[in-house]
């Protein structure tokens, strides 16, 4: 709480700063668009507003749309949410060291988070120390899911509801990166707190792994004493896309509380691709990630709570018109849709050697309007099937959703 309440104090000073001093001192640090990029650098590629000779920077985004879905015929009616408002602040202590934190308002303010919060040290381009609150870089979504850069309003599903999105914990870890002509190669490896029971002992009645985003206690100690592991190995090419390969692994129960043994030590193991490319005729971005997950679950639980799960999504974006646009000057109009997939109980019951259900498909199109590269006006319509675990006919989901989502 007190580090919440300097940021805010932080932020706020900079503000009033900004109010008093000369509007030619305030400026956008620049990004070199030259240099080559990967999703590893997502969590330092953001637009920053310094002040003066300040020596902090402060950004951050935020999310607002308007929703009618209904199932099955039924609605809930005309819905308006601000899901989230994130603020960013970022100070250079040396040209080597650097810090970073990201804090996340959800739903009017009432859930506040500390997605990021760490400080960088570099010593070499392929050994560089991350130490404190790190985002796991399991997939790609988890680093690179800022609002302003996609065309869709809701987060993938299978990122957020079987993987847990924004998921951080406090940890230490070395990252590197090395560019030899076109190509890009990276790695990061990270020890942190990790998984606790609630990932099969919730409300959702099902494996469900971002229920332990609830305990904040995991910013404080392990649950058990055993770190998390989380490993990625990323290549690319310039001007045509990256790959990225990524484990997530370690035991997650409470085996043992005070030298008395509980339970036989339970692992879990997730893996996940990532991938982006752009079709250089015409311009069509395809992003997509696809994840495995694989838990020791006891056998005292019932079939509902799946031992595999697998999900993910690909998304095409393409451009339609380009330029001068309602007077913006480097505006584009999108077309998109993202195909979805999600199934939390992958395995046949027991009993009847049926299929289990519990899956989930859905189809997006959209139309996106960006004024500028860090603003976006989209409109999205969902079309959603979901099964239940014994597999009878879905629940059909539908509805418009229009949203708002800007950097600041």
């Amino acid at each position: 709480m007190k580090f919440i309440l300097l940021l805010l104090t932080t932020t706020l000073l900079s503000f009033i700063s900004k109010a008093q001093i000369d509007s030619t001192l305030l400026k956008r640090i620049p990004r070199d668009t030259s240099l080559q990029s990967m999703n590893m650098d997502a969590v330092y590629n953001r637009p920053f507003l310094q002040v003066g000779k300040l020596p902090v920077s402060v950004g951050g985004y935020l999310e607002a749309d308007y929703q009618y879905i209904g199932e099955d015929g039924v609605t809930e009616g005309h819905t308006f949410r601000v899901p989230r408002v994130t603020l960013f602040v970022a100070s250079s202590i040396h040209r080597k060291i650097k810090f970073l934190s990201e804090v996340e308002f959800e739903e009017g303010g009432r859930e506040i988070s500390i997605e990021f919060a760490a400080l960088d040290i570099s010593l070499h381009p392929l050994l560089n120390l991350r130490g404190g609150i790190v985002m796991n870089p399991i997939g790609a979504f988890n680093q690179n899911h800022d609002g302003p850069k996609w065309e869709f309003i809701d987060r993938p599903i299978g990122m957020t509801d079987m993987l847990p999105s924004t998921w951080s914990n406090v940890g230490f870890g070395l990252y590197g990166k090395q560019y030899i002509d076109n190509w890009g190669f990276g790695y990061e490896v990270y020890l942190t707190n990790g998984f606790d029971d609630s990932i099969i002992n919730n409300s959702e009645n099902r494996t469900f792994l971002p229920a332990a985003k609830k305990n904040s206690e995991r910013f404080e100690e392990s649950n058990n004493g055993q770190p998390l592991l989380t490993g990625k190995f990323s290549f690319g090419k310039r001007k045509i896309g990256e790959i990225g390969f990524s484990y997530m692994g370690g035991i997650y129960n409470t085996y043992e509380e005070d030298g008395l043994v509980l339970d036989e030590r339970r692992r879990l193991n997730v893996f996940a691709i990532d991938f982006n490319t752009t079709v250089p005729s015409i311009q069509t971005y395809i992003v997509g990630e696809w994840a495995w997950v694989n838990l020791d679950v006891p056998q005292t639980f019932t079939q509902q709570f799946g031992d595999k799960q697998k999900g993910g999504f690909v998304d095409f974006v393409q451009p339609i018109l380009q330029g001068q646009l309602l007077g913006f000057e480097r505006a584009t109009l999108n077309i998109a849709f993202r195909l979805e997939y999600v199934d939390w109980n992958v395995g046949n019951f027991r009993e009847t050697g049926g299929k289990i259900g519990d899956d989930l498909w859905a189809f997006v199109p959209a139309i996106s309007f960006r004024p500028t590269a860090q603003t976006v006006i989209r409109l999205n319509y969902r079309v959603m099937q979901q099964r239940d675990i014994l597999g009878n006919p879905p629940a059909k989901i539908g509805g418009v959703q229009f949203g708002v989502s800007t950097y600041f």
